[in-house]
């Protein structure tokens, strides 16, 4: 089926008008190094978003800001799918036009493999998250209540500082470190 210039046109200006939010943040936040945004956002493709969800809610601490879609016909024209449309939510830590974002998507009609995290080095590419915490105390008390136990020793104290470090799984085995005091 040949897709007409119009259609994709059609599909492009709906990707762009869901997008136009994101963008506005990044139109009123600028850095002295050229970049519009201090921070970097991370696209998480998970088995099951609603787990997926409230993992990264309840159990380490994001917010969820708002979702978004984006046409499968744009999605192929930009690079991301082959055709498979995507419905993205968008969890925020921190406030405002510069927080950590990461967008959790389930894409239906794929069929995805799942990434070896056995280890940071069992695979190569992105191996982890850290997400840096004010106290280890309060980090531990939410993922109790959302029963995820940290792997190994955890917490354990890094060498030489106050820190603490902590490392669970999310639900599709990814590692997340969380740092911070007791």
């Amino acid at each position: 089926m040949k897709t007409s210039r119009l259609t994709l046109l059609s599909a492009g200006v709906v990707a762009l008008t869901c997008f136009a939010t994101m963008a506005a943040s990044y139109l009123t936040t600028t850095t002295e190094d050229g970049f519009s945004k201090p921070t970097i956002d991370v696209g998480i493709v998970v088995s099951d978003l609603e787990k997926s969800m409230a993992f990264y809610k309840d159990a380490i601490g994001f917010k969820n800001s708002r979702t978004f879609s984006v046409p499968g016909e744009f999605a192929k024209e930009a690079g991301l799918t082959d055709t498979l449309d995507l419905e993205i939510q968008v969890f925020t830590l921190g406030d405002g036009p510069a927080a950590t974002e990461i967008k959790l998507m389930q894409i239906d009609g794929a069929t995805s493999a799942k990434v070896d995290h056995d280890f940071i080095h069992s695979s190569l590419g992105f191996s982890y998250l850290t997400v840096h915490v004010n106290s280890t105390e309060t980090a531990l008390a939410r993922l109790k209540k959302s029963n995820v136990e940290p792997i190994a020793n955890c917490p354990v104290q890094i060498e030489g500082t106050e820190l603490y470090l902590t490392i669970v799984r999310d639900p599709d085995g990814n590692l997340i470190e969380l740092v911070g005091p007791n």
